[in-house]
């Protein structure tokens, strides 16, 4: 076993250990003791950082490491985790506990893994001499957990000279299996929906409760959110999207249609619940708010949506969004993240796969389109292609997608050695 191998476990320990809740608007406790211990796990081995704060407490790291031949690479993961209530875990979630053969704790799915991951594996590079010939930019940002507004966001809009040379991006979620009929298949992300978080405002006429009012802003609004809720997207498949569902179909034996997409994204199981979400636009209705006395119609009524849209269907996300919000429905953006896909092809996509490959042999590699968001929407920005590639081999019976944000959130120890494996090959051929 490398030293790699060994270090990422505890390194994983003591980074979930180091409480980076992250509660959006609430500051929480912030980044920065996370970034110094990321920086000084780098200098010990020589490796120089620098530590960037947007505000007090949130703070992002950043080093230049590798050679001087090619273009540049940026390998970024974040520091920041969702909150955790002890009272629903098995164990202190703030613990970095060993316990069944996984690592728990918050953030050990999401993301503090694959933080371990470069770090044990740089680290065991710097020291033995084996230090890529491309420059390597290493990011561990602050804030991602909220939209990376105050992490990866202030790097691309503050500090751009740290990323110019770097024309590609690693970071999360792909890389880790999942199993059908049988045959182990990774998924490397290849594309990401958009995000667009909504408030809505119907204002209308206030007046006594025991009146007929016609101007109530909250019959209104109630009708915009229940339109908006209750609409069947359409199936819609983009090019990542089709590559997947044709990679299943061949397992599976059957040609991939938008009329099967949703009976072949079945095949991956409890993965369903995530990949399922990236066949057709969402929009969920989450908050809302209105008066303050029971006889008494107010003037004003909010509700918040969550969007998540499909790359290359904005438009038609955003006109139908529009006509089901109907009149007198005002929307403002409290987040609007543009979707992104990158080709899949070219040197790095083969350098991943071999790299899983050669650990795996008999296993597939596939795309597939991120639910959620990352950072990557915020380096793609600057003209990267940008992948997701956080290597997990994991047990069929193993809910992964559950565990993220979830409770009793773990990785398998073995799962963590096997990335470190991985990315010691990966850095090999890029």
């Amino acid at each position: 076993m490398t030293s790699a191998e060994t270090e990422v476990v505890d390194l994983c320990r003591d980074l979930i250990r180091i409480d980076t809740s992250n509660y959006g608007n609430d500051p929480g406790p912030g980044e920065r003791k996370a970034a110094e211990y990321v920086a000084a796990q780098l200098d010990e081995v020589g490796i120089s950082s620098e530590i960037y704060e947007s505000e007090h407490g949130r703070a992002s790291v950043v080093a230049q490491w590798g050679g001087s031949t090619g273009d540049g690479l940026l390998l970024h993961g974040h520091l920041d985790v969702v909150p955790a209530a002890a009272e629903d875990w098995q164990v202190d979630p703030f613990s970095g506990e060993i316990e069944d053969g996984y690592v728990w704790g918050r953030g050990a799915v999401d993301m503090k893994d694959f933080d371990a991951m470069l770090l044990a594996v740089v680290r065991e590079r710097q020291r033995t001499g084996r230090i890529p010939e491309r420059p390597i930019t290493l990011a561990f940002t602050a804030d991602e957990e909220a939209g990376g507004m105050k992490g990866a966001h202030v790097l691309v809009e503050d500090h751009p000279d740290l990323l110019a040379h770097c024309t590609e991006a690693v970071g999360e979620v792909g890389g880790f299996s999942t199993t059908v009929k049988g045959r182990r298949l990774y998924l490397i992300e290849a594309a990401e929906k958009g995000m667009a978080w909504m408030k809505l405002t119907a204002r209308g006429t206030a007046g006594h409760g025991s009146m007929i009012n016609r101007d109530n802003p909250i019959t209104r609004l109630s009708g915009a959110i229940a339109r908006i809720g209750a609409h069947e997207w359409p199936v819609q498949l983009t090019p990542t999207m089709q590559t997947l569902l044709a990679t299943v179909g061949e397992i599976a034996g059957e040609e991939p249609t938008p009329e099967n997409a949703e009976r072949l994204v079945e095949e991956f199981g409890p993965a369903a619940r995530m990949i399922g979400a990236t066949l057709r636009n969402v929009t969920n209705p989450t908050m809302t708010s209105a008066g303050y006395k029971v006889n008494v119609i107010p003037t004003e009524a909010t509700a918040h949506v969550d969007g998540r849209f499909l790359p290359g269907f904005e438009d038609d996300f955003f006109e139908t969004l529009q006509k089901l919000c109907g009149e007198g429905i005002d929307i403002e953006f409290d987040q609007n993240q543009m979707p992104w896909e990158t080709p899949y092809d070219g040197a790095l996509v083969a350098a991943m796969e071999r790299s899983l490959i050669a650990e795996d042999p008999d296993a597939l590699v596939a795309p597939y389109l991120m639910s959620a968001g990352t950072d990557a929407k915020h380096f793609k920005r600057l003209g990267m292609r940008t992948y997701g590639f956080a290597p997990l081999r994991l047990p069929e019976e193993l809910d992964f997608t559950a565990l993220f944000h979830g409770v009793d959130e773990r990785v398998p120890v073995d799962a963590l050695q096997f990335g470190a494996r991985v990315m010691d090959r990966f850095l090999d051929e890029v």
